[in-house]
């Protein structure tokens, strides 16, 4: 998918949007279980305090008891990472009891970290406990009145919560990073489902300018039938204004080619008289000018046609079978080598007045024999379509580099001997320019001229 393509646009719009929530939601739900995770463990840790000051509340017992493991053997471990303490807050030497598993070690105090008391009395945080352990911990003050002022805390090893809470981040991002590439390839398949009624049209249109089909058919999605509809109106408008243009050149035709018989008829009476020399004169090179400029006129309204093909090998068999009678008296040998995956992008009466030109041309000029190759070239430019190539090659004397340029504009003629209005390859080089082509002179290996003619195909 290219980068200016709406599916692309579709597609990366998609993809952001899924990873945004994806990564919002997992950053939620990893938050909320830490959140979860933290609870659990402070409710493990309130059961021990709560266990430890109705200890010390016990009236009547000795000061040096050895206090329960709470039901927790990792309170006898050494430095296991639970532990609990008992300061005696009240006295001018304060009285220490702690787990077995704090050792000679105390626990710090979390007032001194700057944890507030909740409503419940208690205050919760994470301290640095013995040999560096990040330690999750729970203190409770305790006044007992005449028994005296406690601070009881309990400490668990802060571990047991990252390592949950780093399984399920894991667990999640695996989770999540599935899901994203199943979303991935949803969306994929939606962009692709969604604009196929797009290509479809892109195709039939395609279509419709290499003249497969005529019209946009078929049954399109609501949202994209009206472009089917008004695609078929525009076709249909200019096919309209085609035949409209055509019938006003054909009567401008009419029109102007009825006063100039006239004059040459008129003048004609008056041959001896100089004057009527040059109306004949000027009057035919009018009926040249009318000719070339209506005859522009006429290609170019056919050009706006759209789907015109036409087949390239069948009409240059048909031309070289009508200029092997038309030349017959001369023994013109006409050759043709053309591809027969020929095709022209455009109407066969124009392809017949091109070639046509150029043979007609070649035949007045040869010795003995021409040579007609059609050939196809692929687009040399991505997006582009094929071009013809249809060579005339003559045995003739040829032309110089300068007789090649005079003969390509129009009217110029080098020998006034041969028959015709000089308008010949100037036609065709308007022909072609009109197409998107272009005409070329050379010299040809059999030793005459070489007319290459470069046309559209399909």
């Amino acid at each position: 998918m290219r980068g200016s393509s709406l599916a692309t646009r579709l597609f990366l719009s998609a993809t952001a949007w899924v990873v945004v929530i994806l990564a919002i939601t997992g950053i939620v739900l990893s938050s909320v279980y830490r959140g979860a995770t933290e609870r659990a463990f402070d409710r493990r840790l309130n059961l021990y305090l709560r266990t430890l000051i109705a200890e010390v509340a016990t009236p009547d017992e000795p000061p040096d008891r050895q206090f329960q493991s709470l039901g927790e053997p990792l309170f006898e471990l050494p430095l296991s990472g639970w532990y609990w303490q008992i300061t005696r807050t009240d006295s001018e030497k304060a009285e220490l009891r702690a787990s077995r598993s704090l050792w000679d070690k105390k626990l710090p105090k979390l007032e001194e970290h700057g944890a507030e008391l909740t409503a419940a009395g208690i205050r919760l945080g994470y301290v640095d406990g013995p040999e560096g352990q990040s330690l999750r911990m729970v203190e409770r003050p305790v006044d007992l009145g005449a028994d005296g002022k406690f601070l009881v805390s309990v400490a668990g090893d802060a571990t047991e919560i990252f390592d949950e809470t780093r399984s399920f981040d894991y667990y999640l991002g695996g989770t999540f990073a599935a899901l994203g590439i199943v979303l991935l390839l949803t969306t994929i398949f939606q962009v692709r489902f969604g604009l196929a009624p797009l290509k479809r049209i892109s195709e039939s249109i395609a279509d419709i300018r290499s003249g497969r089909a005529e019209r946009l058919e078929g049954e399109f999605p609501v949202e994209i039938a009206p472009l089917a509809r008004e695609t078929n109106a525009l076709i249909d408008a200019n096919r309209e204004i085609v035949e409209r243009a055509r019938t006003h050149v054909g009567n401008l035709a009419h029109a102007i080619k009825t006063p100039l018989s006239v004059i040459v008829n008129e003048a004609s009476v008056h041959a001896a008289d100089s004057f009527a020399t040059k109306v004949l004169e000027q009057a035919d090179v009018m009926r040249d000018q009318v000719a070339h400029h209506l005859e522009r006129a006429r290609i170019a309204a056919r050009l706006t046609v759209i789907g015109t093909v036409t087949e390239v090998a069948p009409a240059i068999e048909a031309l070289r079978r009508t200029m092997e009678k038309i030349h017959r008296g001369r023994g013109i040998d006409i050759a043709v080598d053309a591809d027969p995956k020929a095709r022209f992008r455009g109407e066969r009466q124009d392809l017949e007045e091109m070639a046509g030109n150029l043979v007609d041309n070649a035949c007045k000029w040869a010795a003995s024999q021409v040579f007609i190759e059609v050939l196809v070239e692929q687009p040399i430019e991505p997006g582009g379509g094929p071009m013809l190539r249809i060579i005339v090659d003559d045995d003739g004397r040829g032309l110089s580099a300068a007789e090649r340029a005079q003969v390509s504009r129009r009217g110029q003629r080098l020998d006034e001997s041969m028959p015709g209005s000089g308008l010949g390859l100037s036609i065709v080089v308007d022909l072609a320019a009109l197409y998107g082509g272009s005409l070329s002179l050379g010299s040809a290996p059999i030793g005459g001229l070489r007319a290459e003619l470069m046309l559209p195909g399909v």
